[in-house]
């Protein structure tokens, strides 16, 4: 078998080291949808550095090496085209700062059998200059074709809306030109900006990155549930189901299930974009 479970499982990544200032948010911002209006006081605090606050999502871009990495980690030898980016779970212990010079360490918690594919779960915790803990990442790499091989298949699917209307639903229209602001951020993969690499992978033009998505809903549930206070807003965690293209319209349906807890659900039009979603807030 290509991933060779026992040199994988526990291994530590190289540390990621970082920095951001506040041009580095507000064009991450920009990426995920925000500044529209222009001159709404509520966008301005996202893309303008008189009164910069950092949406949650932001935690994702110092720590998005750590997908590169695993593919070549000892022990692993794997087709990089049949690799997808399956899930991701965000938490956030302390709210972003606008400046930072940051250290992340990445490690191999697991590789689960999925049957037609094998998941492979990161974890990342990103830490200050002062050793303070700011985010843990958590990713989900699905690599299709390398299942089947007897391992334990992880954790059953969760966060399932409850049987009722939604308690808030939020539209965002991504611009026909989102994943060419987006990539600006970190992740230069051509699937997202070459049309031919895109048709390699069986789409007619290039994709939406999946975290771009993410970072569309994000901004959607800290407006359903914190009252775009990102002070309130304490973790988030999907899977990719299936692709979006750039122009694409969002749907994000949200569903209070405890105190301070909701699932949520992404679509375009009929079709679910990330689902088993979950978010909490304070």
């Amino acid at each position: 078998m290509p991933i060779d479970i026992d040199k994988v499982v526990g291994a530590s990544l190289p540390a990621l080291p970082a920095t951001w200032d506040a041009d580095d948010v507000i064009l991450y911002h920009l990426g995920i949808g925000a500044g529209v209006p222009p001159t709404d006081e509520g966008e301005l605090q996202y893309c303008y550095e008189g009164n910069l606050k950092v949406l949650p999502s932001f935690a994702v871009v110092p720590v998005f090496d750590a997908i590169a990495q695993v593919m070549v980690t000892d022990g692993m030898q794997i087709n990089l085209m049949a690799i997808l980016h399956g899930e991701q779970k965000v938490t956030i212990h302390k709210p972003l700062p606008t400046n930072a010079k940051v250290t992340s360490t990445p490690v191999i918690q697991a590789v689960y059998d999925k049957g037609k594919g094998a998941a492979i779960i990161v974890e990342a915790e990103t830490r200050d200059d002062g050793g303070d803990l700011l985010t843990t990442n958590r990713f989900t790499i699905f690599v299709r074709g390398e299942g089947g091989f007897g391992g334990e298949s992880g954790p059953a699917p969760g966060n399932e809306p409850p049987a009722r209307e939604p308690d808030a639903v939020v539209e965002s229209i991504t611009l026909p030109q989102q994943a060419l602001l987006y990539r600006l951020s970190g992740d230069k993969n051509p699937l997202h900006a070459d049309p031919s690499f895109a048709a390699m992978g069986g789409f007619d033009r290039p994709i939406l990155h999946g975290l771009c998505t993410y970072g569309f809903t994000g901004r959607a549930l800290l407006d359903a549930w914190c009252d775009n206070d990102v002070t309130k807003f304490h973790h988030i965690e999907g899977r990719f189901s299936s692709p979006v293209m750039p122009g694409d319209a969002l749907t994000i349906r949200t569903w209070k299930t405890g105190d301070g807890e909701a699932v949520f659900t992404t679509s375009v039009g009929d079709r679910s974009v990330i689902d088993q979603g979950l978010v909490r807030f304070r």
